[in-house]
C-alpha cells in the first residue's frame, strides 16, 4: 500500500485548498496522512476526509529558530512513516516539507506552487522570499505550477528548471465541486442567513469579494473605486473574508471607512460562500498576486459575472469581454469604471457570466482533477 504524506502551512488550508483529495486517495486504497500546525480546523478536516493528522508548529511568519525546529520534527516524522510521497502546498510548508523530505531520503518530493508571495514584496524581503522559493523547489523532485501563468513565471525568472515543472490539466490546485457552487443544491435556511447578513435593498446591486482582508488582496482600491463610483448610492459591497493586522495589514482609514460606511458589509469568514454567491450581482477579485484563484471557478459555477485584475491566474481562467472583465492591477479608477460598466450592462455581463460557467464545467470538474493527480501519483511511483 502506497504512502501519501500532504503538507500544509495551517489547516484551513487543508479544509479549503485540497478538500476531498486526501479522502480520494484513501479510497484509492492508499494510506494518507495530513500534516499541518494546530488549529481550530483540525477536528473538521480529520471528519471530512478521514485520514489521520499529524501536528507540526509551523508558522507563516519568517521565524528561522522554530523553522528549524520544524524540520527536525518532520525529518523525524518521515523516518518513522517512510512515505513513498510527500507532497506540499503554502509557501511554508512547502520549503521546510521539502527540505526536510530530502535529507529524510524520501525519493518522491511535490510541491504545488499556488502563487509566489516574492512577487509583491519589496527591497531585502524581496530577496528573500525569492531564495526561500529556489530553495523549495531544489529539494523538490517535481514543481506543480497550478496555473500556467505561475509556470511561465517561474521559467523566465529562472526559479526551477523545466524538467522539473508540470502543470496539470489546465491548471487550478483542486478543481471545483460542481454539487457544492450550484444554484439547484444551495439550503435555504443558509441562503436566509446570508441574506440577513446582507440585508439588502430591493434594488441594491451587490458586488461580493471573498477572501482575507489584506493590502495584497486589492481591498483597499476596491473600497476606493467603490466609494468613488457613480453607483456608490445604489450598491452594497459585501466583504466576506477576515481582517488579518499581523501579515500585509490594510491601512487604518480602510478599515476605518469598512467598518462605518453604510453601503460597505464585512462578514467574517463561513463555510457557505455559494450563498452569498447566490445573491452577488458581480463578483470582484482584485488581488494583485495569485496563482489560480478559487473564487473564480466558484463563481464561474453559480454563474456569476466577474471583474478581476490583470495578473497571472486571474488571467489564466478570465479573457476580456468574453468571461469576464479585466482591469490593471491595483488601479482603482478602471476598476471603478469596470464596477458602473457591469451596474449598467447586466446583460452583457450575463453573457460574460455564462462563457465563464461553460469553461469551468468543462475544464476545471474536481473529480476529473483528483483522478489526474492520482494518474501523477501512480506515474511517479512506477518510475522510483
Amino acid at each position: 500500500m502506497p504512502k501519501l504524506i500532504r503538507i500544509t502551512t495551517v489547516p484551513i488550508s487543508l479544509k479549503l485548498l485540497i478538500a476531498g483529495q486526501l479522502k480520494f486517495m484513501k479510497e484509492k486504497g492508499w494510506e494518507v496522512i495530513m500534516v499541518s500546525a494546530d488549529g481550530r480546523e483540525v477536528a473538521q478536516v480529520i471528519k471530512n476526509e478521514g485520514v489521520r493528522h499529524e501536528v507540526i508548529p509551523f508558522s507563516r511568519k519568517i521565524t528561522p529558530v522554530q523553522d528549524l525546529k520544524c524540520i527536525a520534527l518532520l525529518v523525524k516524522l518521515f523516518k518513522r512513516e517512510k512515505p513513498d510521497i510527500v507532497h506540499t502546498h503554502t509557501p511554508k510548508a512547502g520549503l521546510l516539507g521539502m527540505i526536510a523530505a530530502n535529507l529524510a531520503g524520501v525519493k518522491i518530493r511535490i510541491h504545488t506552487l499556488a502563487g509566489i508571495p516574492a512577487m509583491v514584496a519589496e527591497g531585502s524581503k524581496k530577496g528573500l522570499l525569492e531564495h526561500a522559493e529556489k530553495w523549495t523547489y531544489s529539494n523538490a523532485s517535481e514543481v506543480w505550477p497550478n496555473s500556467q501563468g505561475l509556470l511561465d513565471f517561474v521559467l523566465q525568472s529562472g526559479l526551477c528548471p523545466a524538467s522539473k515543472l508540470k502543470l496539470i490539466g489546465r491548471g487550478s490546485s483542486n478543481g471545483i465541486d460542481l454539487e457544492k457552487f450550484n444554484r439547484e443544491n444551495l439550503k435555504e435556511n443558509h441562503l436566509v442567513a446570508a441574506t440577513m447578513r446582507i440585508l439588502p435593498g430591493d434594488q441594491d446591486f451587490i458586488i461580493l469579494a471573498v477572501g482575507r482582508l489584506v493590502r495584497d488582496k486589492g481591498i483597499e482600491e476596491l473600497v476606493d473605486a467603490f466609494l468613488g463610483s457613480k453607483i456608490v448610492n445604489r450598491s452594497k459591497l459585501v466583504l466576506l473574508g477576515s481582517f488579518e493586522q499581523e501579515l500585509n495589514p490594510l491601512s487604518s482609514a480602510t478599515i476605518q471607512t469598512i467598518q462605518d460606511h453604510p453601503r460597505i458589509v464585512q462578514i467574517d469568514w463561513t463555510d457557505h460562500v455559494s450563498h452569498y454567491l447566490a445573491l452577488a450581482d458581480v463578483l470582484v477579485h482584485p488581488s494583485h498576486r495569485e496563482g489560480f484563484p478559487n473564487v473564480l471557478l466558484e463563481a464561474g459555477a453559480m454563474q456569476v459575472p466577474v471583474i478581476c485584475s490583470d495578473i497571472i491566474g486571474n488571467r489564466d481562467l478570465i479573457s476580456q469581454q468574453k468571461t469576464g472583465l479585466i482591469f490593471p492591477v491595483r488601479d482603482a479608477q478602471v476598476l471603478k469604471e469596470a464596477l458602473e460598466f457591469a451596474f449598467v450592462k447586466r446583460e452583457k455581463m450575463t453573457e460574460y457570466a455564462n462563457n465563464l460557467y461553460l469553461e469551468v464545467v468543462q475544464n476545471f470538474e474536481r473529480k476529473r482533477m483528483h483522478e489526474r493527480i492520482f494518474n501523477e501519483y501512480q506515474r511517479l511511483i512506477e518510475q522510483a
